[in-house]
């Protein structure tokens, strides 16, 4: 979606059609509709016998309702703030937004983001009781806003820190679009793709920051790799850049790593620690992970073990002797800052 770009086409006197404000901001026809319905965010004359046409201010207004829903604002709230902002906004105002607020940014999270809503997200998402940070940015990767996504990470990094961002609003925004994805069939694959492509880039931009900036610990260095036949990476790369934001070493094999290679990178690195991610119960191997586990390395004489870390969800809840299961990355990292037998 691009709403910055004034459109030459359009005649200020005229106005645009709902379809044409539909495909400019991103949003349904129908989601128009409703909130016109609902909020009173409709065009101001409805000329009789013809199509509503939506004026440069009613425009202004649709785009401040985006801005506001984007950074997790409740639509209720939201509509009446947009309905105020075109108050004041001029009657020669474009599809041009208005400037963020100093200090701000465009979608700086609101103070009460804080707190966890349980109202229904607009993003078509099951999301359940998660803060509004989270419903923003579900809206955001719905209407494929792919600023507001952005900025909307990079807001949440600044206020709440990697580790609480990734556990209370990227992880549920990204299980609520897998949901989706499975139960809608082809729908929602594009939203997929573009939240899981923002997340592993702002993501790894904290690791790369935090690599140069940091002093790394001299200690060996702690492996993170997928199982075989495995694709699902970023709560491994969520956890590779808390680990380089503490100082702490490590070596990211990233998605399906073969047998061989993950054994032989044991052998030859002598880690002091392997995580090893399953998100789902087809591609977690018990036998490989105990195998890992029971892999010696170091001069002769003095040969040691790493620890092995199960994380995700293809690891169900079973019992596995003599491995650590964390149930999430505060948990991983508490273990791993931990040190060995």
């Amino acid at each position: 979606m691009d709403v910055r770009a004034p459109d030459a086409d359009i005649a200020p006197e005229a106005g645009v059609s709902t379809g044409f404000l539909a495909r400019r901001v991103g949003v349904s026809p129908t989601t128009l509709r409703s909130w016109d319905r609902r909020y009173g965010l409709g065009p101001a004359t409805r000329p009789a016998g013809h199509h509503r046409r939506w004026t440069p201010r009613d425009v202004a207004m649709v785009v401040e309702m985006c801005r506001l829903t984007a950074a997790g604002i409740p639509p209720a709230e939201a509509a009446r703030a947009a309905r105020e902002h075109a108050g004041e906004h001029s009657a020669h105002a474009t599809l041009t937004p208005p400037p963020p607020p100093a200090g701000g940014g465009a979608l700086a999270v609101p103070a009460a983001s804080s707190r966890a809503s349980a109202s229904r997200s607009g993003s078509g998402l099951p999301l359940g009781n998660v803060r509004q940070e989270c419903r923003g940015l579900a809206r955001a990767a719905v209407r494929l806003d792919s600023v507001a996504v952005q900025e909307l990470l990079t807001a949440s990094l600044r206020v709440h820190g990697l580790v609480l961002t990734w556990e209370e609003i990227l992880s549920p925004a990204l299980q609520a679009v897998g949901r989706k994805w499975q139960s809608a069939g082809d729908r929602y694959v594009e939203v997929e793709h573009l939240l899981s492509w923002h997340v592993s880039a702002t993501i790894r931009h904290v690791y790369v920051s935090a690599a140069l900036t940091r002093r790394v610990s001299p200690s060996s260095p702690v492996v993170l790799a997928c199982l075989p036949q495995e694709q699902h990476t970023l709560a491994l790369e969520a956890l590779n850049a808390a680990l380089a934001q503490r100082g702490v070493a490590t070596l990211m094999l990233g998605s399906a790593v073969p047998v061989e290679a993950l054994l032989a990178a044991v052998q030859r690195v002598g880690p002091s620690a392997v995580v090893l991610w399953s998100q789902s119960a087809a591609t977690a191997s018990t036998p490989l992970a105990q195998h890992v586990a029971e892999t010696r390395w170091g001069v002769r004489g003095a040969r040691t073990r790493s620890r092995v870390l199960l994380c995700g969800p293809g690891w169900r809840r079973t019992q596995h002797p003599g491995l650590l299961r964390p149930g999430g990355l505060l948990e991983a990292l508490s273990m791993l800052d931990t040190p060995g037998p």
